[in-house]
């Protein structure tokens, strides 16, 4: 595989010395309005978000290798850095309920262009994404997938695509039904997206298991989908179709249940690239600052939040560098 010198610059800029990519998020905009909002009793503004935003980045950039932010809410964080790597995300948060299969669309004054501009190192799109749907729908976020792709090419700016599952025929995606689907989901994502007219540059996945129906866990709570020796064979599998550099995502759970999920990564031998992860450090912080305000919040972030991600950069010992996919050196 070969790299161009600007996606190279991209990469570089938002890796450890080690090479691996040791990243922050805090690009969620309705789904964390929302929780401020839950938690207060009381609406969440644009200013909220904002704030927030600003002082996740400015204390946990001090412990990543990057943040991925969001152009709508974030900018104002982007300047808190710490002279860290910058991703920003190019979609538009969540997606139509009323139209089928869960089609993504891109922000309306936004263009691969504008956010090189902004100062992103690299561009980030999330794709809802399951093999198993109609194949029509699945054309339409192939070819959308494609536009991306193309601009990125133009702007030599790496693309980071992430895609998270879901069920086409519409079952619960916390049941252990859609526990045994997702192996299958997650590399068959992994599969379509490594082709080369995409143009993706790092993919970052969901794990291909649910750690809660993962029997003998600390995680597990009693209903089993997989043993471990058929969890750490899944993460195998879905490793095994991709030559590309990825990168797992947290997907909202737990500190102590991510912390366990890259242990059981590591266990399996696959050659991760590192982590993009946002909810398993501040999330639990969101009552704090929806009750308590930005000084409490700053207080908790420089104490339980910086313990959160330390503890995902100590088990992150177990990924590899994407210099070695990419054959190059820092």
């Amino acid at each position: 595989m070969t790299i161009t010198p600007g996606k190279l610059a991209g990469l570089k800029a938002v890796s450890d010395a080690r090479g691996v990519i040791a990243a922050a998020a805090m690009d969620q905009r309705g789904s964390l309005q929302k929780s401020l909002a839950k938690e207060r009793g009381a609406a969440a503004d644009a200013h909220d978000l904002e704030v927030f935003k600003t002082l996740v980045t400015e204390v946990l950039t001090k412990h990543a290798s990057a943040i991925l932010l969001d152009p709508e809410f974030g900018l104002p964080a982007a300047a808190q850095r710490n002279g860290k790597g910058l991703l920003l995300a190019y979609e538009k948060t969540g997606y139509d309920s009323n139209t089928p299969g869960r089609l993504p669309d891109l922000l309306d004054v936004w263009s691969v262009r504008r956010l090189k501009n902004a100062g992103a190192d690299c561009i980030k799109i999330l794709l809802y994404y399951t093999p198993f749907e109609k194949p029509h729908i699945n054309d339409l976020k192939h070819a959308w997938i494609e536009r991306i792709g193309d601009e990125c090419r133009a702007h030599d700016i790496p693309f980071f695509l992430e895609f998270v599952g879901y069920d086409a025929d519409g079952g619960d995606e916390k049941s252990v039904a859609y526990a045994r689907k997702k192996p299958s989901i997650v590399a068959g994502a992994m599969t379509e997206f490594s082709k080369p007219q995409y143009g993706v540059d790092v993919l970052k996945v969901e794990v291909p298991i649910v750690m809660e129906h993962v029997a003998g866990t600390k995680a597990f709570k009693g209903e089993s989908a997989y043993t471990r020796a058929e969890a750490l064979q899944h993460f195998r599998d879905a490793a095994a179709v991709t030559e590309k550099p990825f990168i797992y995502l947290s997907a909202g759970v737990s500190n102590p249940v991510f912390i366990e999920t890259l242990e059981l990564a590591g266990e399996s031998g696959v050659a991760f690239n590192g982590v993009l992860c946002g909810r398993a450090t501040w999330k639990d912080g969101i009552p704090i600052y929806a009750t308590k305000g930005e000084v409490a919040f700053r207080d908790w972030l420089n104490t339980v939040g910086v313990e959160n991600i330390e503890n995902v950069n100590k088990a992150l010992t177990a990924a590899t560098p994407w210099t070695k996919k990419l054959n190059v050196t820092l």
